[in-house]
């Protein structure tokens, strides 16, 4: 009896009866459509999953080593944010708060007098308010030799506060050729009390 003829005699309600070619055959069937069936609904999926992990590997080692890099100097970067908070707080000193500008002015008078100018006007100007900080023109109108004028900027620059000399010019004067005529838009600066946080 051949093999077709015992496939197309089998008798599924006595599996026993069944030889052993065809139970063999049978088994083989059964474990190709376990493995088919196994292979699409569990490994397939996984196989998937796996090449997309795979893909974000390289992604993955990129941002760990950037980590591991900021983990092995963290200790570097605290140090730099104590030392930047202190140069901070450093610069912040020389920006004279809003209570401290009329005695900025009074320097600056002092500054240009014992340098032996003749002040016309030194008044405040408009205020222009930024981040942090706000500019406080200072208009400044004055006469004086060239070096005398000189050495006002020069002492002006030296002061512990931050004093821009934005613009200014210089002319003679008619009725003494030596002497200058200043006039001089600088800016001062000071803190916003409201905009700075401290720890």
């Amino acid at each position: 009896m051949g093999l077709l003829e015992e496939l197309n005699g089998l008798d599924f309600n006595d599996i026993g009866s069944w030889t052993r070619r065809v139970k063999l055959l049978m088994a083989g069937i059964l474990c190709v459509a376990i493995i088919v069936a196994g292979y699409n609904f569990i490994i397939k999926d996984q196989i998937t999953a796996l090449q997309k992990v795979q893909k974000l590997e390289p992604q993955l080692k990129q941002t760990f080593l950037e980590k591991k890099a900021l983990a092995i100097n963290l200790d570097a970067y605290k140090q730099q944010m104590i030392e930047a908070d202190e140069n901070f707080s450093v610069l912040r000193k020389q920006l004279p708060n809003e209570s401290e500008m009329p005695d900025l002015l009074i320097d600056m008078t002092q500054v240009g007098l014992s340098r032996g100018l003749q002040f016309e006007q030194i008044k405040p100007g408009s205020l222009i308010e930024k981040d942090f900080y706000a500019e406080k023109l200072v208009n400044i109108s004055a006469n004086g030799r060239y070096h005398q004028i000189a050495e006002f900027i020069s002492d002006v620059a030296a002061l512990p506060r931050i004093i821009n000399v934005a613009d200014f010019t210089l002319e003679r004067r008619g009725d003494d050729p030596e002497i200058l005529s200043l006039r001089a838009v600088t800016k001062t600066y000071h803190y916003l009390e409201d905009a700075y946080v401290s720890e």
